[in-house]
This record gives structure tokens, sequence and C-alpha cells, in this order.
């Protein structure tokens, strides 16, 4: 089934073995890249040197509309025929963003909230990071749409760390 999985880092390798993900994106500070791991072609993974900043005035590293403008790109070289695998250091907030910018995109306009609530059915823990969505909504012409949307998503239960959830290109019905 065609599918985006996100994940914490801790979980990435028993989830490749496990889901046998075609793609896989990492979103880690650049300082803790890691490399690509065996059973993901490397130029089937993108790696995006970020930390998890929501103000860009705030630290190094921030979150930067390059990033979103790659992670796009890479989504749309993507078939669906195997699932696509995101991961950040905790599976909360920078991968949580990443595979709501391809849900949306996927998607396409008005989709926004419809996806958000999915998302918070899904992953109670979801926190997407704010600057990435705001990114996302600006490079997908959303009028603001993608942030409310997650604006609107509530409170997350608050996590040290993720848990693997599946987001299967089927989450929405026509």
């Amino acid at each position: 089934m065609s599918m985006i999985l996100v994940t914490p880092l801790s979980a990435v390798l028993d989830t490749i073995r496990a889901s046998r993900p075609s793609h896989l994106v990492t979103l880690l500070s650049p300082e803790f890249m890691i490399g690509t791991p065996e059973g993901i072609a490397a130029e089937r993974h993108l790696r995006l040197g970020l930390n998890d900043i929501a103000d860009p005035g705030m630290g190094n590293a921030p979150p930067a509309a390059r990033h979103v403008a790659q992670l796009i790109a890479f989504a749309r070289g993507w078939d669906g025929t195997h699932p696509i695998l995101m991961h950040c250091w905790a599976g909360v907030s920078r991968s949580m963003a990443a595979a709501f910018t391809v849900l949306c995109d996927h998607y396409g306009p008005g989709s926004e909230n419809d996806l958000a609530q999915e998302m918070r059915s899904r992953a109670p823990h979801a926190a997407p990071n704010r600057l990435l969505v705001h990114l996302a909504d600006n490079a997908l012409n959303r009028e603001g749409r993608m942030i409310r949307a997650v604006e609107g998503m509530g409170p997350c239960h608050m996590v040290e760390e993720g848990i693997p959830v599946e987001f299967p290109l089927t989450i929405l019905t026509p």
C-alpha cells in the first residue's frame, strides 16, 4: 500500500526492515546527520540538515525555503509503489511537518483541515514544526490554510519520543 511512514530516529532501522520503504527523508541537525541505512538506495535518501526551530532568528540551521523545495521535489519523484519513510530525532515535529507537507501537496488545496485532523487522530503526539509548515504553505500557495489547519489540530500529547505512524495515501476519501 502506498503510504507515508513517520518514525523517530530510534525506529528507522526496524521500520526499514519491516516495511521496506523505497525512499527515506531524514530531518536532523547537521551535526547529527546519519548516512544512508542499508536497504535504501543512496539516491532515494533525502537528508535535510536543519534544527527543530520554529523561529528563524533563534539558533542555527533553521528550516528554510530551500529545504521545503527539496522535500516537495523529492516526494514528487516517489511513485508510491513502496512506502516513503520520514524521520527526525523524535518523530514528533520536523518529520510530522514533512509528512503534512507531502500529504497537502498530494491532495491539493482544500484538504488542509481534513489532513491535519487525520494527523491528530493517528498521531496524538504530532506537533508539526510551525516554521516548516509556514514555509510549505508559501511554497504550495496555500494562503495560510496549512498554518491554520495545524493550529486547529489542538494540543498534542506531550512525549519525549513518538511512535511509528502510518499515513496511507488513501487517508481521505474523494
